[in-house]
């Protein structure tokens, strides 16, 4: 049903669609190279229509206090003319009910504007939403989507005083077993809580346009069909995440691996969208397969660390920087891996260790800027200049 859960038994195919979950053997991040920019991540404004997070200390609050002070804010979410292929790319977006996709969303600010995920909403004819758990169903129209973070910002036609905004909180401040609450309507049961932790952090997950979403969160909080797009809670009460996929063992629902957008990506493409109605995001156009001791060995590469260059997109911006691709392909365990292609070693004179540290570089650049990669060609240290473009609406394959 999900398109993490497709991909998610085949890792390698995963990686070259946009950003691996899971690697095969010795290849992790293979494919994660378009990714974009969420613009200016140093210097991104600040929200004034969006509450503080709380800064107070760390109280390991109970579930229900949590629910009690926040469900007001949470969401249900109706989106008509939703496509069953639409739906098939929704990790674990209701299952469509008469042209009808199910979902869940929060509440930002006292203006009505609501996140929820891309994959919810796009190509909607008509959008209602239910806020609190007794209110009635209003009309709300998309403000903007951004498919490569899976985020959409909603604008509902509620009063001021239906309302209940949630502050975004800072996901960088979680660490593993840190506790979460997750709020939606899984199953179409609204404003149902469930309690887990940080399973993992800085995790990479394909967004539904093929492109990788980082430093996407883990957790083992019960997460199910209809919960997309809902707030995950940390112990203070603040939004850290929002829940975006599921990974199944072959069949529907929660086998206790969830993931969820974090914060300070929403914080940044809430920005823009909220601008602007669109999100601006860098490109490279290429993907690569980490490379580790024991692939060096195999592959008999004269570097132990770097990234293998898999494939280039013609006429991108590797492509016209002369990067050039594998052009034969080996098997590594139970995956196969393109040889033959560049190394990159380097970005902007930094060492390179894997594909994250590309990733990371491009997502701090904008479209227009230029992106010195440092590679290794037959042995031989090239230093090229990739001038970033806008990212496409959908990664190549």
């Amino acid at each position: 049903m999900s398109f993490l859960r497709r991909t998610f038994t085949h890792p390698f195919v995963s990686a070259l669609l946009g950003g691996a979950l899971v690697a095969a053997a010795f290849l992790v991040a293979l494919g994660a190279g378009w990714v974009g920019d969420d613009d200016d991540a140093t210097a991104a404004p600040a929200l004034s229509s969006l509450p503080a997070a709380d800064t107070g200390p760390d109280d390991q609050s109970a579930v229900n206090k949590i629910y009690e002070a926040t469900s007001a804010g949470v969401v249900y979410i109706e989106a008509d003319g939703v496509t069953d292929s639409q739906q098939e790319l929704s990790p674990f977006g209701g299952p469509p009910q008469q042209g009808t996709a199910t979902g869940s969303g929060f509440v930002i600010d006292e203006e009505g504007h609501i996140v929820t995920n891309a994959h919810v909403v796009e190509g909607a004819d008509e959008v209602r939403v239910t806020i609190g758990e007794d209110g009635d169903p209003v009309s709300a129209d998309v403000v903007g989507a951004d498919p490569s973070t899976d985020l959409a910002l909603l604008d509902a036609d509620a009063s001021a005083g239906d309302l209940h905004p949630l502050p975004l909180g800072r996901s960088s401040d979680l660490e593993v077993g840190d506790p979460l609450v997750a709020i939606g309507n899984p199953l179409g049961l609204d404003h149902t809580a469930t309690a887990g932790i940080v399973s993992a952090l800085g995790r990479t997950i394909d967004s539904p346009n093929g492109f990788s979403i980082t430093n996407a969160i883990q957790t083992d909080a019960p997460i199910n069909p209809g919960n997309s797009g809902g707030p995950l809670f940390d112990a203070e009460g603040d939004v850290v995440g929002i829940n975006s996929q599921i990974a199944t063992a072959g069949g529907e629902g929660n086998i206790g691996i969830g993931f969820a957008v974090p914060a300070e990506t929403a914080r940044e493409v809430i920005d823009d969208l909220l601008d602007d109605g669109e999100v601006s995001q860098a490109f490279l156009g290429l993907t690569g397969a980490d490379i580790t001791p024991e692939v060096a060995d195999v592959l008999d590469l004269p570097v132990e660390e770097g990234v293998l260059v898999q494939d280039v997109v013609p006429d991108g911006p590797a492509d016209e920087a002369g990067i050039e691709a594998g052009r034969a392909e080996a098997q590594i365990g139970p995956g196969a891996m393109k040889i033959g292609g560049d190394i990159i070693t380097e970005v902007d004179g930094e060492p390179v260790d894997s594909m994250e540290d590309v990733i990371a570089a491009v997502e701090d650049r904008e479209p227009g800027d230029d992106l010195e990669v440092g590679v290794l060609r037959d042995g031989d240290e090239e230093t090229v200049t990739a001038e970033l473009a806008d990212r496409p609406d959908q990664a190549t394959p």
